[in-house]
């Protein structure tokens, strides 16, 4: 039944059988901002933020801040949210910190990530002031030294380290394994030799740790073994170094609910949980209580987005498969030709009709591949129809392109009744405002 899918995901079917997104009929949201439309329910997103700010403090202590990794949906207004609530902001390129920036965050609340950071946005990161530079590998180090010199400051740092833990989730989205593209290994010896080189440059400040092992991972345990890794890290260059971490920064990776073999745990067990192991290793080593992070992005955005469809073509293949056809796809929805994302879908206008046919949701896109759901549960659908897809609040709109030169859709705040575009649609003359004619 489509209103059990709906209220798996956390929405309200009203008493038209219309589904509504932050106490706004689905159907008033496409009439008044137009279709494909990311929808992002305002309350949800504000509760997932307070529900990691609020478990840290309960399970960790007043030293402990979450922060909103914005590449999940880089946006001002998302920004400015995750700030209202208290998160920091991670950056991974420029273009992330000069939203965020934009947005009014301070640039000591940002934390500035990424494994190949170019001389101009480190450039920009300390000039700035932003909070934190997490160093990714020698290259940046090198990096440092240079602007550094130039701007004659220094940097707080964190360093990235990869603890050899692979968590079970798509291998694309894996980032703390022995073979991955970020961080000093603590393996082989590379995070240790970081330590080291940063302790003995004059115009850096190591303050800490950090480590990230993937994404969308629904099991605690490699959690738990990650936090263990770094803590005990930490014990060893104490002892062997005399080298003091100041701040352990978890990363994040906790999944969310796409379909119904996604079982992740709540928030705030996993809060509780890294919180735990984090307070228990210490006491082992005897280490005196480091400010402690998590970088949640999914899981805060993730759960609050709709994406609004309106389908277009039907085509039935006898014995085969029926095709509908909807005005997005992989432009503004890249993740299941990419890796494969399933979701869920219904009929907004019908939410609450028995869901009797398997069909398969294709995007506009010339590419075979260009399908959003393969097998999607829905009524009887017709040509004019509105869809709506749940869980697609994070790397959806972030990982949208103009592939085939469609102008990416419009991003809604919906929320007490009433929708707020905060990002408008493109026109055909945006895709056009950089060409240059011959």
């Amino acid at each position: 039944m489509s209103p059990a899918i709906a209220g798996a995901h956390g929405f309200r079917v009203n008493n038209a059988g219309h589904l509504e997104i932050g106490g706004v009929d689905a159907l008033a949201l496409a009439r008044d901002f137009g279709t494909p439309l990311h929808v992002l329910d305002e309350e949800r997103l504000r509760a997932n933020c307070r529900e990691y700010r609020d478990t840290l403090a309960e399970a960790y202590g007043p030293n402990a801040r979450a922060i909103f990794a914005s590449k999940a949906c880089c946006t001002i207004a998302t920004c400015q949210i995750a700030h209202q609530e208290g998160l920091g902001i991670d950056v991974a390129s420029g273009g992330e910190l000069h939203t965020a920036l934009r947005a009014g965050v301070p640039a000591r609340d940002l934390y500035f990530h990424g494994n190949n950071k170019t001389l101009d946005e480190v450039e920009y990161g300390l000039r700035t002031g932003v909070g934190r530079c997490v160093v990714d590998n020698e290259h940046e180090f090198d990096l440092l030294e240079t602007v550094t010199a130039r701007l004659d400051t220094t940097a707080d740092i964190l360093l990235r380290l990869t603890p050899g833990i692979e968590p079970h989730t798509h291998q694309a989205i894996r980032t703390g394994g022995v073979d991955s593209k970020f961080g000093f290994g603590m393996l082989d010896g590379a995070a240790y030799r970081a330590v080291v080189r940063a302790s003995r440059m004059p115009r850096v400040r190591l303050r800490g740790l950090h480590a990230h092992i993937g994404s969308q991972v629904c099991d605690l345990e490699p959690f738990r073994m990650s936090a263990a890794a770094l803590v005990d890290f930490a014990a060893r260059i104490r002892d062997e170094l005399d080298v003091t971490v100041e701040e352990l920064n978890l990363g994040g990776g906790l999944g969310i609910r796409y379909v119904p073999a996604d079982e992740p745990p709540r928030i705030a067990d996993f809060v509780r949980a890294l919180a735990g192991v984090v307070t228990a290793r210490l006491g082992a080593h005897r280490l005196s209580h480091p400010r402690l992070f998590l970088e949640p992005g999914r899981s805060i955005v993730g759960s609050a987005g709709v994406t609004l469809y309106t389908v277009g073509a039907v085509k039935s293949i006898p014995g085969v498969r029926t095709y509908v056809s909807v005005d997005g796809g992989m432009f503004e929805n890249p993740r299941p030709a990419l890796y494969g994302a399933q979701y869920e879908a219904v009929a907004a206008a019908r939410a609450a009709d028995a869901a009797t046919d398997t069909v398969a949701v294709a995007g506009r896109c010339c590419e075979s591949g260009d399908v959003l759901i393969w097998e999607a549960r829905l009524p009887p659908v017709r040509s004019g129809d509105l869809l709506a897809v749940f869980g697609t609040g994070a790397y959806t709109y972030s990982m949208a392109s103009n592939y085939n030169r469609f102008p990416r859709p419009a991003v809604v705040l919906a929320g007490h009744g009433r929708g707020r575009c905060v990002v408008e649609r493109e026109t055909y003359d945006d895709l056009l405002r950089k060409d240059v004619s011959l």
